[in-house]
């Protein structure tokens, strides 16, 4: 069984970032990537200092490099089991081989459970988005349609309402809408549609550019605002022992300030355990939880040294 201090599972900007913090400090890291990234639909990653607007699968390829060159090792694969415990070692096991490892990193991101409505999951990511700071200055000025599905509605439109004065708020599900959300809304200018959508439309060229209510009208659109139910994959998580905790928007892997979760050993970063993350954050709760295994591993390593000097 091939041994690695570190194993990362998830290659995203999260977990690539522990790669390269752990293997800049000469530790054995293997990195498990399904290859699915959540932002791979979008053609732009933001808010990146240095790289903005940089493709999303290209700054992944970047990092993939950069991990590489200082020694870590990356398969393709989902991990197929999970077991142990930091005081037997974990066991991995994926692209049908096992591994054995000291420490790991869940950085398996997270899944966006969207509303049932033809035609969103084709647009999510690309005109139906989610969050103002990813893809709001995209769409300034823009025909934009908020879909009424929660609490993070109306803080949506107010979001982009900073971006547009073209927004209109469709009530989707009733009880999105309390007396101080429609006082807002009204404050802010912003039209209430009380009808479900039916259907996204597009365009000849697969572009968003209308929503369908119940009642068969049409609403012209070039950008449609939903907040989706955001939830951790922690499967893996969830089989070692570990508890998810609740989010108004979903679920998460709570972990502290240097990423370790509530089992010893097992360390979370990226979204994850952060469901509001961009791309950076992710990058630097990845890099913070590099840095800790290493200290960590460091302490394991001076108190056997010691234990050995003094029988």
């Amino acid at each position: 069984m091939e041994h690695f201090e570190a194993i990362i599972i998830g290659g995203g900007s999260a977990g690539l970032a522990a790669a390269v913090a752990l293997g800049r400090s000469r530790r054995t890291v293997l990195v498990i990537d399904e290859g699915n990234p959540r932002n791979a639909a979008a053609q732009h990653a933001h808010n990146v200092l240095g790289n903005e607007g940089i493709n999303p699968l290209d700054l992944l390829a970047r990092g993939r490099q950069e991990a590489i060159g200082y020694g870590a090792r990356i398969i393709e694969g989902g991990v197929e089991n999970l077991t142990g415990s930091l005081d037997t070692g974990f066991s991995v096991s994926a692209a049908g081989n096992t591994f054995s490892a000291e420490r790991i990193v869940l950085a398996t991101g997270l899944i966006d459970d969207l509303p049932s409505i033809p035609g969103l999951a084709q647009a999510w990511g690309d005109t139906a988005i989610h969050c103002a700071y990813c893809h709001g200055w995209e769409v300034r000025d823009q025909e934009i349609l908020v879909l009424g599905i929660g609490p993070m509605s109306t803080h949506q439109a107010m979001m982009f309402s900073q971006l547009s004065s073209k927004i209109t708020f469709v009530n989707h599900t009733p009880d999105a809408l309390n007396d101080e959300n429609r006082a807002t809304l009204a404050a802010l200018g912003i039209p209430v549609v009380e009808q479900p959508v039916k259907a996204i439309g597009f365009d000849t060229q697969g572009t968003l550019d209308s929503v369908t209510l119940a009642d068969g009208q049409k609403i012209s659109a070039q950008a449609l605002v939903v907040a989706s139910r955001m939830n951790a994959q922690a499967s893996l998580y969830l089989k070692l022992g570990g508890q998810l905790a609740e989010h108004p928007l979903g679920t998460f892997i709570q972990v502290n300030e240097m990423g370790a979760t509530a089992l010893p050993g097992v360390y979370a970063a990226g979204n994850a355990s952060n469901l509001g993350a961009m791309v950076m954050a992710a990058a630097a709760a990845g890099t913070i939880a590099g840095a800790a295994i290493n200290a960590d591993l460091l302490g394991n390593q001076l108190a056997k040294v010691q234990a050995q000097a003094n029988p």
